[in-house]
């Protein structure tokens, strides 16, 4: 079996391939497994199922030890494909506490940072804008040609 990562790969009943496509991965792909379902109020605003995961995002613990644990993302680990949530820390037998990874399959997003350009082209393609601008666009002004050829027309 090859060691690469091929982008041709269409997919195996194998969990042994399924594994390797995941974690030969390069990053740009990476980033499309750190995502998760939207809550029903979001996806009715937005008309999308599911949405990645950015830092400051809130979201609930849907499975799991921690399930039903609400909290906003704290830091997005693309290597590992792990999320980390504020507050979510497990005691060490030294005592210290450490942050949980989590895999973002098992979280669901309430809300939404919607300050960054590329999140909100995100919601525009798929037809319901982000955040609804409330500053009315500039009017055009009309062209003059279709203006003079109808005060010609009117004229003679």
């Amino acid at each position: 079996m090859k060691k690469s990562w091929s982008s041709k790969w269409i997919g195996s009943s194998q969990p042994r391939k399924q594994r390797k496509y995941r974690y030969n991965a390069p990053l740009h792909i990476r980033r499309k497994f750190l995502s998760a379902h939207l809550s029903k109020d979001l996806r009715e605003r937005f008309g999308k199922r599911s949405v990645s995961l950015r830092k400051g995002d809130e979201v609930v613990v849907m499975k799991g030890e921690f399930k039903g644990f609400r909290g906003n993302v704290d830091r997005v680990n693309m290597s590992a494909s792990k999320i980390y949530v504020d507050g979510m820390k497990r005691k060490k037998v030294d005592g210290s506490e450490i942050s949980v990874p989590i895999d973002p399959s098992n979280l669901m997003i309430t809300k939404l940072i919607l300050e960054d350009k590329m999140r909100q082209a995100v919601f525009e393609r798929s037809g319901k804008p982000a955040v609804k601008s409330e500053v009315p666009k500039k009017e055009q002004p009309k062209k003059e040609s279709k203006n003079r050829s109808k005060k010609a027309a009117e004229e003679r």
